[in-house]
């Protein structure tokens, strides 16, 4: 549930690869990212969406960067890093947080829209800072440490068909 109201400014950071992984395991659906910021901004003033994607040199993520930018969301994309025994990673667990915490000066809410546990004690610090901080995800993949440590939790599984294409 999420307490808002329209002189709120708002700032959505959008958790791309943790939204579809998660959505391609539980519903082998993809996000409907344009349903997603809506919700997440909820009436509030928009001051910046971004979404953290990765680059694995598939034919379609290019027309997918593109499609985000056209719904109004900046991409920060970084590369996937493959090292000498085949493993790969790549993650922005470090750039969407220090992101957070810039933008909490700036806004009066951030919402995550990710269910990674990881995030947990950033948004603890962006509270203790006095800024809303809410989370947006899929409740069967969500941490409950970053559950309990936001103001406000949806659960995109309780409208699978809004926020899913």
């Amino acid at each position: 549930m999420t307490v808002s109201h329209s002189g709120q400014r708002v700032a959505v950071l959008a958790d791309a690869q943790n939204l579809y992984h998660t959505a391609r395991s539980l519903y082998t659906r993809n996000i409907d990212y344009s349903e997603l910021l809506e919700a997440a901004v909820d009436g509030r003033e928009l001051t910046r969406a971004i979404a953290y994607v990765i680059r694995a040199d598939s034919p379609e993520e290019e027309s997918f960067f593109d499609a985000l930018t056209d719904i109004g969301f900046e991409t920060r994309i970084k590369d996937i890093k493959t090292f000498q025994d085949g493993s790969q990673k790549a993650d922005w667990d470090v750039g969407m947080s220090l992101d957070a915490v810039t933008l909490a000066k700036h806004n009066d809410a951030i919402v995550l829209c990710t269910g990674d546990g990881d995030f947990a004690r950033v948004c603890r610090y962006v509270r203790h800072e006095g800024c809303r901080i809410e989370a947006m995800g899929f409740e069967e993949s969500s941490s409950e440490d970053l559950k309990s440590a936001v103001d406000g939790f949806v659960d995109l599984s309780e409208e699978p068909d809004k926020f899913l294409l």
